[in-house]
């Protein structure tokens, strides 16, 4: 973001606006200075960051909604909360303990348990906790940086399933 964008966006931070996520500051700039333009990513219309990927169903194709040098992929809090396995693990033994499910045992199901456990991450960063069965789509450029960094050894991937 510019310097002048970047004032223009803490300016709109304080004049009252209550922001509590990363989406909602991200959101309230772009009602006010516009949508940022097609990032031109061949085959996939629909994402203005220039880093998602098609996806298998129209309800999985959603974009951060950010220019390429803001996509929420790429922010430092995602890495941290999203791709580091240290934090990953704790939240995967804390979810074995709660849950008495035992650890993962076959080819690829390491990866599988800190994939979702990126996505649980990112929809509790993102949108707070939601209850059971009510789910989020998450941007497909942040689900593609979570299946890079823990990829499946078939490149089989469950997708979105939408909530009860």
């Amino acid at each position: 973001m510019s310097s002048t964008g970047a004032s223009s966006l803490n300016e709109s931070l304080t004049s009252g606006d209550e922001v509590r996520l990363v989406f909602d500051a991200l959101a309230m700039y772009q009602r006010r200075h516009g949508a940022p333009p097609f990032a031109g990513v061949p085959g996939v219309p629909w994402c203005t960051c220039g880093n998602c990927r098609d996806m298998p169903t129209d309800l999985e194709r959603k974009c951060c909604g950010q220019d390429p040098n803001n996509c929420v992929s790429l922010l430092p809090h995602f890495s941290q909360y999203c791709l580091t396995e240290g934090f990953l693990r704790i939240h995967r033994q804390y979810r074995e303990d709660i849950t008495v499910l035992g650890q993962a045992s076959g080819p690829g199901d390491d990866n599988r348990e800190y994939r979702y456990a990126a996505y649980r991450h990112f929809i509790y960063w993102q949108h707070g906790s939601l209850g059971q069965g009510n789910r989020r789509v998450i941007p497909s450029c942040c689900v593609w940086r979570i299946r890079d960094r823990f990829p499946d050894p078939q490149g089989h991937y469950t997708g979105f399933v939408p909530g009860i």
